[in-house]
């Protein structure tokens, strides 16, 4: 995808992003201690990448049994200069049709929470599934939702003002793992 044109500065870099993650995923683990079964479901495309950090810290540094590890995938860009789609789709696996996930407890993965439309989405749509709880597990919250949504583990809280976009560059979808907030380029008219 072609990034837009603005000004960009780097307000968190890899090793802060690391740290920040490492927090997320105590938090977390926390958050999931003495609850069985768990899966952990990250919304493409980068709230899975996010997801696999995430579960690895959890597994690795914080005791957890692996989890389930899952991934969604749900259209609707609105931290982009370019809505894709102008109402969030939500486009279910094959596999995860029969899936069975009563009785889980579910965490759900993201990059940013900006009006809260796709985790409304993917939150609607697990609920079918007839988890015993959904959580949510953001690395970005604009402060800016417009639906009753919200991250029960969060990395940051960035007030940015609306012409702004906050663009997290996630690994394996771009080179190095930060996040930039970008100035959009004025147009002229």
């Amino acid at each position: 995808m072609e990034r837009p044109d603005g000004s960009r500065t780097c307000i968190y870099d890899t090793q802060q992003l690391d740290a920040v993650i490492e927090e997320m995923a105590r938090h977390a683990s926390g958050l999931l201690a003495g609850r069985s079964p768990v899966a952990v479901i990250g919304i493409l495309r980068r709230g899975a990448p996010l997801a696999d950090r995430l579960t690895e810290l959890m597994v690795r540094r914080f005791g957890m049994e692996p989890p389930l590890r899952l991934d969604l995938s749900v259209k609707r860009y609105a931290d982009d200069l370019t809505l894709l789609y102008p109402e969030t789709r939500l486009t279910e696996n094959s596999s995860h049709g029969a899936l069975d996930l009563k009785g889980y407890t579910l965490l759900v993965v993201d990059d940013v929470l900006y009006s809260g439309h796709s985790l409304l989405k993917v939150v609607d749509y697990l609920a079918q599934k007839g988890p015993a709880e959904i959580r949510v597990a953001m690395l970005v919250d604009r402060g800016a939702t417009r639906l009753p949504v919200k991250a029960d583990v969060l990395g940051l809280r960035l007030d940015v003002a609306p012409p702004d976009v906050v663009e997290c560059n996630v690994p394996p979808y771009e080179p190095e793992f930060k996040i930039e907030l970008l100035k959009l380029a004025r147009r002229e008219t």
